[in-house]
């Protein structure tokens, strides 16, 4: 039985340069107790769909035509008072940035309270106990004392199990799960979707799941709706949309995948999406499709089929394989004999926050002790939950923070003894390249001052040399030079990780440490940003830290992995063998926690990491991993030092110990 279904939903949103058609006759049904994932690239409609439904649209934004039918009622046809109960009733929704969707000044209890308070008249003490119940059927720690932080005192987990107490805090019969688990890290994302998937069962509610990540769909949906340019393009049940994908879009977004790789490079889908606010004819994804023909381009395609339903004249016709296994090897790039980087016995600690009355809880432990090299031409790659350290690492490394002990050796000079001026010239050789790179640009620049601002800075050439300079770096990132006269917030965000790298070549560094450079990017975009790096790298012998939560990325980018945990490395060797025989259980299960595009590969409930992290500012002893290890004994209470040869672990009972000797 159909719980929602949506017929001939269109969406326009109003703009001063016109219409955008964002939504064109969508027609989907989520079922009583079911999970329906809707997957697509940055701009297909999948979170627009979502919006409409809940009626929360941006300004300009209307429902066009067509029906949203929630157990047969339209709530198109309800009165502002039966759809606010509807919405704040009925249906739950969980946003995927937790902490933009919290109010900063309201304790956490109070707005996990607040519908109970609105819909149903609670009292507060009443509204307060049923918020710290529903807290703790959330898996959250400690929920009475919870209930009184703010939400910047909480993690980003924590900060979505909030969220996600607040949609179910009136026992919804619909959640809609917005890209839930997309900043999050990889054993943190598993923890918010088997708790999405043990709800789902507890309160027999049916779950909208959007995401662009395909092992997250292949997982946990029963069914999935593929969506292109505002429209529905293909849709099955998971393990049949997975066995045998139909569409040539949905091969596409397959073919994007890591673990698809081929020939060394990812496959990246050609040319970019259709503008929604002019008129369109024939199949959209016809401009960008190896398979079109003339009459893909004049004919409006419908969805046909029964149970598998899809929009295309020229369908696969053959099977989708998708390994899973090791990335073609890397090409080869420059020597890599010479170590251009030398991290040694580093330590980074931070004053704690205090009490109010000049007293300090303690230090945070950031860094403890992490040594490591990079070689000319090399990428390391650095992997970890949230808080593990490693954009500590990266900061230390690039010079944006001094250490509070050992050394990071550049050429053979201790950074961290340099004064500020020499420091200053030793950033020509290290740059950093940011997760968000909007945020690290200041929107009232225009690109072309961005790109020179470094080569002022270090005064490098005079004004004719840098315009070249800049000229010159468009070209090699693949953007036009029309760009130049344009402002940051008029780029899509895979051209702005493309300045963003930019930016960081324009003094020639030897070094670039990329912090999570495509964590928040589709798997398309995902994939002309790697394959670019890749292809810089080879050309202009450029060594990378590579710093990322996603196994799949970094097993792809890097020729070693470095793991680290609370502040420790605690395995580091060539990428392969990290991945397919780890040795450290901290490491494995990072490995068993990424979701993989194969639905008949379901992950293990026995290799779930449990709990949050200990505190850096009282870390366990020894073993920093050990409160949380499934084969800890007493001894891991004591120190173990990083042992074999190029592939090191740090653990008293090492996985696969055969293979170390």
């Amino acid at each position: 039985m159909s719980l929602l279904r949506l017929v001939d939903l269109s969406t326009d949103i109003a703009l001063r340069r016109g219409t955008v058609h964002a939504l064109d006759q969508v027609n989907l049904e989520v079922r009583q107790g079911e999970t329906l994932g809707i997957v697509g690239e940055s701009g297909s409609g999948k979170t627009m769909t979502v919006l409409s439904i809940m009626g929360l649209l941006p300004p300009g934004g209307h429902v066009a035509g067509g029906q949203i039918l929630f157990d047969g009622r339209d709530l198109r046809e309800m009165s502002p008072e039966e759809l606010r109960r509807v919405r704040g009733v009925e249906m739950g929704m969980v946003f995927q940035d937790p902490l933009t969707s919290l109010n900063p000044t309201m304790r956490i209890g109070a707005q996990v309270a607040e519908p109970l308070r609105i819909h149903q008249g609670l009292g507060k003490a009443e509204a307060r106990e049923r918020a710290i119940e529903i807290l703790r059927r959330v898996g959250m720690p400690r929920p009475d004392k919870i209930v009184d932080n703010y939400p910047h005192q909480l993690s980003g987990g924590m900060r979505q199990r909030v969220v996600i107490a607040m949609a179910l805090i009136r026992s919804p019969r619909l959640l809609i799960a917005d890209e839930p688990t997309t900043a999050l890290d990889v054993t943190t994302q598993r923890q918010i979707l088997e708790l999405i998937d043990d709800l789902r069962e507890e309160f027999k509610m049916a779950v909208i799941l959007v995401t662009h990540d395909l092992g997250v769909i292949a997982n946990r949906a029963d069914r999935v709706a593929v969506m292109y340019a505002g429209r529905v393009v293909e849709t099955a049940t998971t393990a049949e949309l997975f066995r045998s994908p139909r569409h040539r879009y949905t091969q596409a977004l397959m073919n994007a995948l890591p673990e698809s790789a081929a020939d060394g490079r990812l496959y990246s889908i050609p040319g970019l999406p259709p503008d929604l606010s002019r008129p369109l004819t024939g199949c959209r994804f016809a401009a960008r499709c190896g398979f079109a023909t003339d009459e893909c381009r004049t004919t409006d395609v419908q969805l046909t089929g029964d149970g598998h339903r899809f929009a295309c004249l020229h369908p696969v016709t053959e099977a989708v394989t998708i390994s899973g296994s090791a990335p073609a090897p890397r090409s080869e790039v420059p020597d890599k004999s010479g170590t251009i980087l030398s991290v040694r016995e580093l330590v980074k600690e931070y004053e704690a926050g205090g009490d109010g009355f000049g007293r300090s809880p303690g230090r945070v432990s950031a860094v403890a002790d992490v040594s490591f090299d990079v070689r000319a031409g090399e990428t390391l790659g650095i992997v970890g939950e949230s808080g593990c350290g490693k954009s500590t690492v990266g900061r230390l490394v690039a010079g944006l923070e001094a250490p509070s002990g050992g050394q990071i050796i550049i050429d053979g000079t201790d950074i961290a003894t340099l004064d500020r001026r020499a420091r200053h010239q030793m950033h020509r050789q290290v740059q950093l390249m940011f997760q968000d790179s909007y945020a690290a640009m200041n929107p009232r620049m225009r690109i072309d001052a961005i790109l020179s601002e470094p080569l002022e800075i270090q005064q490098v050439g005079d004004s004719a040399a840098r315009r070249t300079r800049i000229s010159g770096l468009l070209d090699q990132v693949g953007l036009s030079r029309r760009a130049l006269e344009r402002y940051p917030h008029e780029f899509s965000g895979g051209q702005l990780q493309r300045i963003g790298l930019a930016r960081s070549l324009a003094l020639e560094p030897r070094l670039i440490v990329a912090d999570e450079p495509v964590s928040a990017l589709d798997v398309s975009i995902q994939a002309q940003v790697l394959n670019l790096m890749r292809d810089l790298q080879r050309e202009l012998g450029l060594s990378y830290v590579f710093i990322s939560h996603d196994l799949s990325v970094v097993d792809y980018m890097a020729d070693r992995i470095g793991v680290m945990y609370l502040g420790k490395l605690v395995e580091i060797g060539p990428a392969r063998e990290v991945v397919r025989a780890a040795r450290h259980p901290y490491t494995q299960a990072l490995i068993d926690a990424v979701p993989t595009p194969d639905p008949s590969r379901s992950p293990s409930p026995s290799t779930a990491i449990r709990g949050e992290l200990p505190s850096a500012i009282n870390p366990p002893s020894g073993c920093r991993f050990r409160t949380r290890c499934p084969v800890a004994q007493d001894i891991c209470a004591t120190e173990p030092p990083l042992q074999g040869g190029l592939h090191q672990v740090a653990c008293h009972f090492p996985l696969r110990a055969e293979a170390a000797a």
